[in-house]
């Protein structure tokens, strides 16, 4: 501990690929600490050198496995995805790895003191590998207000010039990863149902050839249907520009934890229509329309396009969402989570 502040040491790779959200949700969560919470925490990244009361890892890499061994420090990871996730609709991966690759991520959680999930949902799961319930907390993720916001009519008009879309366009977003999981065939299929509006998707390859699908994917990226625009990977300061140009985000991914596009663009109070997901009812409080196929997706946005009334309630709802998820609430949550950490690991060591 020094100067009566607790020494807390991120360790993360996940802002050294472009268009992850986990990148986001590692560098959003940083900056509200230093802005929230800098009387309490000196926050260090990727210090191996520097001795810290606690450890956090964002994200799994092997060589975080020997910081991850300090037996006196307290050690948080962050959960973002489990077995399933990961090898199931995310990466391509040789069957004969997968196990391999499924025994070291659940060894990686359990080496954790405690264990950080962004969604409640996913606690039955860690339980199921064998994880302590009580080594699991739920913190959501958090999007800055003052990054994520709207930006005026002309700023609308110049982005959607610069993609090719006419101004009185009604401009459907998606963004993420370019994956299996995440529905781009679905977004593509949806959008040909629906010919009277732009589709418009912020995203690409971010692992490569390893990403689930990669072939089809690609060949789908080369021809979409004439009302898809594939805008690749954008950088995450530019993204609002992206957010100010859509009517409606639409996520028909069949796997989430908690997207960070939701809260990015529910903070411009932008419509979201969703894939029908248990996880999204525990974070979401229904403010939001969900669909379980393509032709309910072609609807529910039809309906948008063409029902003011409905248009103005569904950005009441995402309004509703953003206030939720407010700077202070998230930040509340964390100053207690670490200091009630380094209590518990500083009680634990006096009675060994």
């Amino acid at each position: 501990m020094s100067e009566n502040k607790l020494r807390i040491t991120m360790y993360s790779s996940a802002d050294k690929v472009s268009g992850q959200g986990v990148g986001s949700a590692y560098l959003e969560q940083v900056e509200l600490l230093r802005e929230e919470a800098s009387d309490l925490f000196e926050i260090a990244i990727n210090d191996w050198f520097k001795p810290a009361d606690i450890k956090h890892f964002h994200t799994i890499d092997p060589g975080f496995m020997i910081p991850m061994l300090d037996k006196k420090t307290v050690k948080i990871a962050y959960c973002h995805f489990l077995p399933d996730t990961v090898i199931d609709g995310s990466i391509n991966m040789p069957a004969a790895f997968q196990p391999i690759a499924s025994k070291y991520i659940i060894n990686f959680y359990k080496l954790a003191d405690r264990l950080v999930v962004v969604n409640p949902n996913f606690k039955p799961d860690l339980v199921r590998y064998g994880i302590p319930e009580n080594k699991i907390y739920y913190i959501p993720n958090y999007v800055s207000k003052e990054v994520f916001h709207t930006l005026g009519e002309e700023s609308r008009i110049e982005e959607r010039k610069k993609y090719g879309i006419k101004e009185d366009a009604f401009v459907v977003i998606g963004a993420g990863q370019v994956q299996t999981r995440k529905g781009v065939i679905d977004f593509c299929q949806t959008a040909q149902m629906c010919p009277d509006i732009e589709f418009v998707w912020a995203g690409g390859f971010s692992f490569g050839i390893i990403t689930d699908g990669y072939e089809e994917l690609k060949r789908l990226m080369a021809n979409p249907p004439e009302n898809v625009h594939f805008i690749g990977i954008v950088e995450r300061s530019e993204m609002v520009k992206v957010y100010n140009m859509a009517d409606v985000l639409f996520m028909p991914s069949y796997n989430e934890l908690f997207p960070m596009t939701i809260l990015e663009a529910v903070n411009l109070h932008i419509p979201i229509v969703l894939r029908d997901l248990d996880l999204y009812k525990d974070i979401l409080f229904g403010h939001y329309m969900a669909g379980e196929n393509n032709e309910q997706f072609a609807q529910l946005l039809e309906s948008l396009k063409n029902d003011p009334d409905l248009y103005k309630k569904q950005e009441e709802q995402s309004a509703a969402i953003s206030e939720y998820y407010s700077k202070e609430h998230v930040a509340s949550m964390w100053r207690k989570f670490y200091v009630d950490a380094y209590r518990e690991k500083q009680n634990e060591l006096k009675n060994k």
